[in-house]
């Protein structure tokens, strides 16, 4: 005698044979496609549009959101009749926030990152001083040097320093730049400054060598959350020799594609790209959790 959530499981599959760790309740998923076309109209939206975005007729997204409102995951706007995300979902996605450990989870990607690519990869934060590593996973190649986590690293003549510098406001940047310009070797002008955040919105990626570890050529991009913390930056780092164009295109190209894949996780919604060195219409595939 099979339980009653495996009968229900059964009966809304259409009776199709499954083995126990495959069962589901297809009730369940045709009502998150609904609430993922709530989420993709970005706004209130009406049946019509709910329906067209989730793929079904209207009568049937209609008993969707009247089960989705009963428990609140759904609202109904009495004066419009649009329908929005409800309070139950807006207390779910401030918990889920709460709860998120944003450094694990872009963590989870970065032996990916280096399988891939055979080169070093490394995670940084922002710090009270400016950028900070927090973690480095070492390639295929051997670099002359690493950067120690825990290590802040410069502004403008390292590629994580430059992601900062363009996707921070000024007010948090202008003061770490000073205090660095104390102890730099040089100086950057104005228009030096306005040139490197140029480019890296362009290309979406930051790309220096020698700046940190002389003989490395590193790239970096930029990790974004959906709330109010500060973005996170990825930088692969390989031998200045072997950082030919191709090479920086394909590596660009790898490190977008996973930075990317993180801030979706993360809840960022992200616009289509425009321009760029590396293009890539391709997802990193969700890492196995626990992987070494």
């Amino acid at each position: 005698m099979v339980s009653d959530l495996e009968h229900v499981g059964d009966e809304e599959s259409g009776g199709r044979s499954t083995s126990p760790s495959r069962q589901g309740i297809q009730s369940v998923e045709i009502a998150m496609t609904v609430l993922l076309a709530l989420e993709q109209s970005a706004g209130p939206a009406s049946l019509t549009q709910i329906a067209a975005l989730s793929g079904m007729q209207p009568s049937k997204a209609h008993r969707y959101l009247v089960s989705l409102g009963r428990v609140g995951l759904v609202s109904q706007s009495p004066s419009s009749g649009l329908y929005d995300l409800g309070p139950a979902m807006r207390r779910l996605g401030a918990e889920a926030l709460r709860r998120m450990d944003e450094v694990g989870v872009a963590s989870e990607y970065l032996p990916g990152l280096r399988d891939r690519t055979r080169h070093a990869v490394n995670l940084a934060v922002w710090g009270d001083h400016g950028p900070v590593i927090v973690r480095w996973d070492y390639g295929s190649y051997a670099l002359p040097i690493t950067v120690r986590v825990g290590a802040t690293l410069p502004m403008l003549a390292s590629s994580v320093g430059r992601v900062y510098l363009t996707h921070l406001p000024r007010t948090l940047t202008d003061p770490v730049i000073r205090a660095q310009d104390a102890t730099a070797d040089r100086r950057f002008t104005d228009e030096e400054i306005e040139r490197i955040t140029a480019e890296v919105r362009h290309d979406g990626v930051a790309i220096t060598s020698g700046g940190v570890i002389p003989g490395v050529t590193s790239v970096a991009a930029p990790v974004f959350t959906s709330g109010d913390s500060l973005p996170l930056a990825v930088a692969i780092a390989l031998p200045a020799r072997q950082a030919t164009e191709a090479v920086l295109r394909d590596v660009s190209a790898e490190l977008l594609k996973t930075t990317q894949a993180i801030s979706a996780e993360l809840g960022h919604q992200s616009a289509p790209a425009s321009g760029g060195r590396a293009k890539t219409g391709r997802r990193a595939a969700r890492p196995a959790k626990n992987r070494p």
